[in-house]
């Protein structure tokens, strides 16, 4: 019986190495070992900065409400604080969204939470 050869899995296997790291500099596109260890390390990241876009997103909606608020006399503290107090429960995308397409309806949420939580109320 012939000694049976992988010459045909082993170029499909580097053949899809190398189409994924299409678009890297120098021998990291062009030669399998160094394209290997490159598309090892870009899934990494791209698996690590998948987890990391949910805090980013999460810091650009305090800044936008933050910003939002203080527009209106309030810090972002207060503002939070004065919507658990009132029961107000929307989530900070939500919010930031509104902070930025519907500054009228933002407004109204900033008015209820400072009449909510003045001292003589």
């Amino acid at each position: 019986m012939p000694r049976a050869r992988s010459g045909k899995t082993t170029h499909r296997r580097h053949k899809k190495v190398l189409e994924l790291t299409k678009g890297h500099r120098a021998a990291r596109h062009k030669l399998y070992t160094v394209a290997h260890q490159s598309m090892l390390h870009a899934l990494d990241y791209s698996y690590r900065h998948r987890r990391e876009r949910k805090g980013d997103f999460r810091r650009l909606w305090i800044v936008r409400i933050n910003a939002a608020a203080r527009a209106r006399g309030l810090t972002y503290s207060q503002f939070m604080v004065g919507l658990k107090r009132s029961n107000i429960e929307i989530d900070r995308k939500m919010l930031a969204e509104m902070a930025v397409k519907d500054p009228d309806g933002f407004a109204a949420l900033v008015a209820s939470v400072t009449e909510a939580n003045s001292p003589h109320a």
